[in-house]
């Protein structure tokens, strides 16, 4: 996991920076995406970013005891035994979304046994890194979501002392909305209620910073 958080997510920003040099780079990070753009070097090339749900996956700060203990068991219990006999995470067989390597479920589930998550993992090098982020970040929570709740966002948030954050709590009752939850955001009942609020953030963004090197403007 801490390859795609900084060598995948570095090189497809710095293929789209050298792709498309006159125009403004936006990226938009759900859960461990918003972990890659906090730390990966290539987001110094973006103009501006939101972070969707993204949240330190301490155990302890799920909220619900009986969604704290399913999530106890399957990243400290079911991961290791399911890697060892499968040689990597098979999330579709037991309905836990797509499949992962093993090695990014071990390290995903290592984390979760430290009080601080990744911040915690000195290989990580995370407040130098965090720090790096100059950029406005706009970070999006949401009321029904028992995993990136305000304390497990607090904690992710915490290094990033130079960037520009505008953090939002949603309500699904804000928006005219059932729910929201951890994935709700990406469904196509916010098409027209929230996604038009990011949208028009990035824009606002994009209005008010200098033109990238290479643009015509």
């Amino acid at each position: 996991m801490a390859e795609w958080i900084e060598d995948d997510n570095t090189a497809v920003t710095r293929w789209a920076a050298a792709r498309f040099p006159g125009l403004p780079l936006l990226a938009v990070g759900h859960s461990v995406g918003g972990h890659a753009i906090a730390l990966s070097s290539g987001s110094e090339a973006l103009t501006a970013a939101v972070l969707v749900a993204s949240h330190a996956g301490v155990t302890r700060t799920v909220r619900g005891a009986a969604e704290r203990l399913r999530v106890w068991c399957v990243m400290r219990v079911l991961a290791p035994v399911l890697c060892a006999a499968f040689g990597y995470m098979p999330g579709r067989r037991i309905g836990l979304g797509e499949d992962l390597p093993r090695t990014v479920m071990l390290q995903w589930s290592r984390w979760t046994t430290l009080p601080g998550y990744f911040l915690d993992d000195p290989a990580m090098d995370v407040w130098r890194r965090m720090a790096r982020v100059r950029l406005p970040l706009l970070v999006l929570g949401f009321a029904d979501d028992p995993w990136a709740n305000p304390d497990a966002m607090d904690i992710l948030l915490r290094p990033l002392v130079n960037a520009r954050v505008d953090r939002r709590h949603l309500a699904p009752r804000d928006a005219g909305l059932s729910a929201l939850g951890h994935m709700g955001f990406f469904r196509k009942q916010c098409a027209d209620r929230v996604w038009p609020q990011v949208a028009d953030w990035l824009l606002a963004q994009c209005a008010r910073a200098p033109a990238r090197a290479g643009s015509e403007a």
